[in-house]
């Protein structure tokens, strides 16, 4: 499958997505918000990619849905035609969400509105020292709660934060998005970082790290006994999976792990 809205490579088993509208500081239209949508679950099967990267070409992530490409057509959409799109931009949300591989956002200069719930949705955020995040659906006379944002946001940054964020529809700076945790770490490059961090990843389990992913997101409307079951018949499966023998053998060996699969993705390139 290859993108036609967005730019698409792999290196060192990290899948690196690029929004690449720079002119328009990397605006979604509907056909980049459906693109985008399938090829996160395209890259689920995807034994080649072990890992993600999202981020903007330019000078920003994102700056949310095109005005021009969207807003004069939503206008004229009934309600069967404006939920059919909104679901379209929940489904992207969802998808990065459900992809079994850790997806790092490298944020650099504006991630607003789409761009902001984008963000949100990958596991780690990398941000810039001139990042902007906001919200900003309030803004424009709309709901914050969209796109998914509603839920992810609390979990990240906590309610009050979430609800300052959803209400007024400010935009932040990269060092308060820290404070309160919205990002992981701000550093001056944010997509080597970024990079550097998801080739990290990709040479860990891959099998083990979409497990966590899963749990991470299954474990949510969990009591503390579910989630608690839940882990150890995760932890029981990880175990059975030639990954928990090769890092003990690794270990013994005093060498670097050979995790399944990491050899054909090397091998890919």
């Amino acid at each position: 499958m290859t993108p036609e809205h967005f730019d698409f490579a792999v290196t060192d088993g990290v899948g690196v997505i690029t929004l690449n509208r720079p002119d328009r500081l990397n605006a979604l239209t509907f056909a980049s918000y459906e693109e985008l949508r399938d090829f996160f679950a395209h890259l689920d099967g995807r034994a080649d990619v072990r890992a993600l990267v999202l981020q903007g070409e330019g000078r920003a992530f994102c700056s949310g849905g095109d005005v021009e490409d969207i807003i004069g057509e939503l206008f004229a959409r009934d309600m069967k035609g404006l939920l059919a799109f909104t679901r379209v931009t929940g489904a992207l949300i969802r998808n990065i969400r459900r992809v079994g591989k850790p997806v790092v956002a490298a944020v650099h200069g504006v991630a607003v509105g789409a761009g902001a719930v984008m963000a949100l949705a990958c596991d780690m955020r990398v941000a810039g020292p001139k990042a902007r995040f906001g919200f900003i659906f309030p803004q424009v006379g709309l709901c914050g709660a969209d796109m998914g944002a509603a839920y992810l946001l609390p979990r990240i940054v906590g309610l009050g934060h979430a609800s300052e964020l959803l209400f007024t529809g400010d935009i932040v700076g990269a060092e308060h998005a820290a404070r309160i945790g919205l990002v992981n770490r701000v550093v001056d490059d944010p997509r080597a970082e970024a990079l550097a961090l998801a080739r990290t990843l990709a040479r860990g389990p891959a099998f083990a790290h979409g497990m966590t992913k899963k749990m991470l997101e299954d474990e949510a409307p969990l009591s503390l006994e579910a989630a608690i079951e839940a882990e150890a018949q995760a932890q029981a499966i990880c175990m059975a999976h030639p990954d928990f023998r090769e890092a003990y053998d690794a270990w013994v060996e005093k060498r670097a792990p050979a995790f399944e699969g990491l050899a054909a993705a090397e091998e890919a390139e």
